[in-house]
């Protein structure tokens, strides 16, 4: 189906991408971003969030928007993460359709104009699938293996080759925009607001300089925020999980006592009253722990900090400290 002339027309787009690390890509970026977007209409932005990078992507975004007036640049304060630095250039677009896409240049811009065609079937979020992910092993197996747990501990449907890059509306955007939940994950908050969604295959680029700001370890730490914040199934489990025991246990009990009489023998004991000493005493440590987490999440969700802090702003011949 071919774009409608009305969205080519008349539509802004908004492009957001949260730079960290990114100083090596971001005037390739723009320059591709320029020559994708002018294919489908001349009313856009390009804002670049820069999360406290320790290169020097925020003097490039300066150096850019000073030259380009459809360039916006904003400056967090300190290293927030990549979700938060989403959501710091979702309340300062003023597109009719967004585009989230990453600064490293693995989502190429040239795909922008293939799912704002898809948009145009009449869908309000268009996301790019990336069959054929050109990240390391260990990143594609951990990715899978998140999103297979978390999918069965949340009961939803998410595919590990869908990420942020993809393009929104602005009646998506304001929805999400009013979650305010201290844990982001922008994809997550997508899916709660709903409404009309496709998927659309993209080509995906190697990462050609550089490494992933996301560590190992990042990444763990990512993926129980993100089940702690939107699924209570871990505690269910735990509960599940001590009914289990006790009724073993229980059972246990009558077959010492059916022993004891058919034999009168009484066992010894120690071994395995140590062993299940030792392992209610973990499990019992577990779950507190859990519940711990959780009362730590709500504690984290009272406090209602802002998510982020502005702390410069730059446009063409202006620049702006909040």
């Amino acid at each position: 189906m071919q774009m409608s002339n009305y969205m080519r027309k008349n539509s802004k787009i908004s492009v957001v991408i949260p730079c960290y690390r990114c100083a090596g890509f971001i005037a390739e970026l723009h320059r591709r971003l320029v020559l994708s977007l002018e294919q489908i209409t001349n009313d856009f932005e390009i804002i670049f969030v820069n999360d406290a990078s320790p290169e020097n992507d925020w003097q490039i975004i300066e150096a850019l928007a000073g030259n380009d007036k459809r360039v916006t640049g904003i400056n967090l304060s300190r290293n927030f993460g990549q979700h938060y630095a989403i959501t710091a250039g979702l309340d300062y677009c003023t597109g009719d359709w967004i585009v989230v896409m990453d600064g490293d240049l693995q989502d190429k811009p040239e795909e922008i104009k293939k799912i704002f065609t898809k948009a145009s079937e009449g869908y309000e979020i268009v996301v790019g699938k990336r069959e054929n992910r050109k990240d390391s092993v260990l990143v594609r197996m951990t990715s899978k293996l998140f999103y297979l747990v978390f999918n069965y501990l949340t009961g939803q449907k998410f595919d590990n080759k869908v990420a942020n890059f993809g393009i929104y509306s602005k009646r998506v955007i304001d929805h999400v925009r009013k979650l305010k939940e201290a844990d982001r994950s922008f994809g997550l908050l997508v899916s709660l607001v709903g409404f009309s969604k496709s998927e659309i295959e993209v080509d995906h680029s190697p990462r050609t300089s550089g490494k992933s700001a996301y560590s190992f370890k990042s990444r763990v730490n990512l993926a129980f925020d993100h089940i702690l914040s939107h699924s209570n199934k871990p505690l269910i489990l735990s509960i599940q999980t001590g009914f289990i025991i006790s009724s073993l246990s229980l059972f246990y009990a009558f077959w010492l006592i059916i022993r004891y009489f058919i034999s009168s023998h009484i066992a010894d004991g120690w071994t395995s009253l140590m062993v299940s000493l030792f392992f209610l005493s973990g499990l019992i440590i577990m779950v507190t722990g859990m519940v711990g987490l959780y009362v730590g999440k709500i504690y984290n969700e009272v406090k209602n900090r802002p998510l982020y802090i502005v702390k410069e702003i730059t446009k063409p011949n202006e620049k702006t400290a909040i």
